[in-house]
């Protein structure tokens, strides 16, 4: 019997989960060779999977296959129909959380005059949220590590949709701040579980394109969120725009829990040895590209925070745009991420993450610092509109790029990784936004200092910290 021929071993990937093999494999085709991340692992072991043949392939020949098609990440043995409904799925589940924050934006003129507070109050109901998403993703991210992620994802998405009726009902802007806390704890799982999900599937190059595909999908959320906020408020009162958070997220609570089946199995959670939640911590915060990687993350993302906190303000207030208009504004700078996330992950598969991070920064520190120029120099809308432009479009090539680093060395401990970095961009953007509301709000120019602040500390730690030539390339 030639090499080529010979049977090859059976050997049980702990990574796959059981009911994944039994139900979502296709297993019509005989001789697929199947190649697994074993758990624990950072990069990922090769192990080798012989799926089930159906009883009418065996019966058809005793002779064994030649093995083709190989199956690289876990994920690639799923058929491609259930594939695109986990990034579909997924995808709308992370859009859960700009849907939280983006959709009431253009209403935060309106809650200003209605609960009659200044505009640094209104500007601390956004912080009450991100720092809830901050807590919750310190929570859910390690407890999904330890329990599974199904079940954390259907609890935090029920208390979000609770939390989205309280605020729809609150009195007051004080009680209204203590719903938009729980709502951040609710969404943060949808986010930090998701992808965490997608790395228990996949890793390397591929992680790239599956982190970009479920981009794709939850970057639809800051472009149709505004415009679906200025729209709703043509026709309700801005409580109506949580009642239609409530339900959004009741429909994904639903798909997930018909659709969405568990990608960690109890081998997977034990087979690491690291069942305490310090010790997946201490595994993390020792890795000095990760440290780096975090604090890249959250500066750019406060950076953009930044723009999200005061721009209702900036455009309605000092230029004079109406809520449509300001909608509007919204998705066109909000296209810019879409560009840049699928350009990105292009960019990442032939000259590396790291290099991709490298030039965005450049950008955005550039971009920010016209914006204080443009914007205090009284030379009109459009020298803000364009380098702002240019700044959110380079924050969209950055947001797979440090997924990517972040997780994909991690994948024992996806979960908790995935949760300090989501936890770090969410509670630093909201300790930074109010600093717009103290600086005021007459030109442009507060917001572009604050996004050119953290713009130099994400150039200083991408070079200092994680040093881009240190990084090892990604496995195919």
């Amino acid at each position: 019997m030639s090499t080529a021929t010979q049977p090859l071993p059976v050997v049980k990937d702990p990574s796959i989960n059981d009911e994944l093999m039994s139900d979502d494999i296709d297993t019509s085709t005989a001789g697929i060779t199947v190649v697994g991340v074993t758990a624990g692992m950072p990069t990922g072991g090769i192990e080798i999977v012989q799926p089930r043949t159906s009883r009418r392939a065996s019966k058809a020949t005793s002779a064994p296959r030649t093995a083709a098609n190989p199956v690289v990440h876990p994920g690639d043995a799923l058929p491609s129909s259930r594939r695109v409904a986990y990034i579909l799925i997924l995808g709308a589940l992370t859009a859960l959380g700009p849907f939280t924050m983006d959709t009431y934006l253009p209403s935060m003129p309106k809650l200003e005059s209605d609960f009659g507070v200044s505009t640094a109050v209104i500007q601390l109901t956004l912080t009450a949220t991100t720092i809830g998403f901050g807590l919750g993703q310190i929570i859910v991210g390690p407890w999904s590590d330890k329990v599974g992620r199904r079940m954390p994802l259907i609890l935090a998405t029920a208390v979000h949709i609770l939390a989205s009726v309280g605020v729809a009902m609150a009195p007051n802007v004080e009680i209204l701040s203590v719903f938009r806390l729980l709502q951040g704890l609710g969404a943060a799982a949808s986010g930090v579980v998701a992808m965490a999900m997608v790395r228990d599937l996949f890793s390397g190059h591929r992680l790239v394109t599956m982190l970009s595909r479920l981009a794709l999908v939850n970057g639809l959320a800051p472009v149709i969120a505004p415009v679906l906020g200025s729209q709703l408020l043509l026709i309700m009162p801005w409580r109506g725009i949580f009642w239609v958070i409530a339900t959004y997220g009741a429909v994904m609570l639903v798909c997930l829990v018909l659709w969405i089946r568990e990608t960690r199995p109890k081998e997977a959670r034990i087979a690491s040895g690291q069942s305490g939640v310090l010790q997946r911590f201490k595994v993390v915060l020792s890795d000095r590209v990760y440290i780096g990687v975090v604090i890249v993350s959250a500066m750019n993302f406060s950076g953009l925070f930044a723009y999200l906190s005061s721009s209702s303000f900036v455009f309605q207030t000092v230029y004079s745009f109406s809520a449509q208009q300001y909608g509007a504004l919204f998705a066109a700078n909000s296209v810019g991420i879409i560009i840049g996330v699928q350009s990105a992950a292009r960019l990442a598969k032939r000259i590396g993450p790291q290099w991709v991070l490298a030039g965005s920064t450049a950008v955005m520190t550039v971009a920010a610092a016209l914006i204080v120029v443009l914007g205090s120099s009284g030379v009109g809308i459009w020298g803000v509109i364009i380098p702002l432009w240019f700044f959110i479009c380079a924050a969209g090539f950055g947001f797979p790029c440090v997924q990517v680093l972040a997780l994909n060395g991690h994948g024992a401990q996806a979960g908790t990784a995935a949760s300090l970095q989501g936890a770090a961009n969410f509670s630093i953007a909201g300790l930074l936004s109010p600093l717009v509301g103290l600086l005021g709000v007459a030109s442009a120019a507060p917001m572009g200092i604050v996004m050119l602040g953290c713009s130099l500390v994400s150039v200083c730690a991408l070079w200092f910290i994680v040093r881009p030539k240190t990084v090892p390339p990604l496995a195919r």
